[in-house]
């Protein structure tokens, strides 16, 4: 498999399985608020349903998501779980200085420095309360030449060092991760919203070129924001409105899959999973039901003739 020793925690069951991990976004307030017992509740759901990968940021909610993540597991063996989480933004107040712990009202900054990656860090460890990060990443960096040039060589020595158990960066855009893949040492990239049944763009170079160097790949943002769960009630890609000619398409995904008994989330989710190179699909959970949503998803059983004709739409 594509993953490094450092990431086999990840595979609990069989090794030839792409696992599915529980997206932590939502517990930054994203899109609506959400309380503890909330994330607790989803939390706890997701380990019943044995999703045992968890990804968040210092960016999901300025720390809210991370404090949050942490306070749910607490009591649960560590070595049950594989903890994701980021640097490379860092948790400021409204003023611009960073930020103490709870502060309300703070926001993120991009901060590529040495000091900074380190500052995130420990910041991370605190609010998730553990002595670990499994898989710490590069939160997508604008500046990518920077990127490689200051913050990769710091990431590379806390892998060394054993701080971190391995190392990746998670972007939106494929062209920038490519040049990650091909010009650091990532054991793992994100890549969110373009290995989807609308956009294959992270189909093109980024994954023959993660697998030529034998990186692992996650795949979040399967949905595209909404499009492809609901592309009636929720026609969003990006996070905004999506084209009307993108709805159409959607809708009309949408069709065939109800066609053949499955619905359009189900062959969202399989579409990532069954793609050549992919070992992780991250979906966001706000709630138990979503946990329970994502989870058929990527049980779902979805005809083969159906992928024929989804990539003819």
């Amino acid at each position: 498999m594509a993953f490094r020793p450092a990431l086999m925690p990840l595979r609990t069951e069989a090794d030839d399985a792409t696992v599915v991990g529980l997206g932590c976004a939502p517990f930054g307030n994203l899109f609506s608020t959400v309380d503890d017992q909330q994330c607790d509740a989803t939390v706890a759901r997701a380990l019943d349903r044995g999703v045992r990968f968890f990804d968040t940021a210092p960016h999901y909610g300025a720390g809210e998501s991370e404090r949050r993540l942490g306070h749910a597991l607490a009591g649960v063996p560590r070595d049950r779980v594989c903890i994701a989480t980021k640097v490379g933004r860092e948790i400021l107040t409204a003023d611009g200085e960073p930020a103490p712990l709870g502060t309300v009202g703070a926001s993120t900054g991009p901060d590529l420095s040495g000091d900074g990656i380190l500052r995130s860090l420990e910041g991370s460890l605190r609010r998730l309360g553990t002595d670990r990060i499994d898989l710490l990443y590069l939160h997508d960096p604008a500046d990518v030449d920077a990127a490689l040039r200051t913050a990769m060589p710091v990431l590379d020595r806390l892998r060394a060092e054993g701080v971190v158990r391995a190392i990746g960066v998670g972007m939106v855009w494929p062209d920038p991760l490519t040049r990650f893949v091909r010009e650091s040492d990532p054991d793992v990239i994100m890549i969110a919203g373009r290995t989807t049944l609308l956009d294959h763009s992270g189909q093109r170079e980024l994954l023959p070129a993660a697998r030529e160097r034998g990186i692992g790949v996650i795949a979040a943002g399967v949905f595209n924001s909404g499009i492809l769960v609901d592309p009636v009630g929720s026609p969003y890609f990006d996070y905004r409105e999506a084209p009307a000619p993108m709805q159409e398409r959607a809708r009309r995904m949408a069709a065939l899959a109800a066609d053949a008994g499955v619905s359009i989330a189900d062959a969202a989710v399989q579409y990532a999973l069954r793609l050549d190179g992919v070992d992780a699909v991250v979906v966001g959970a706000r709630t138990p039901h979503e946990v329970d949503a994502f989870v058929r998803n990527s049980e779902a059983a979805v005809p083969d003739p159906l992928w024929e004709q989804l990539s003819r739409v």
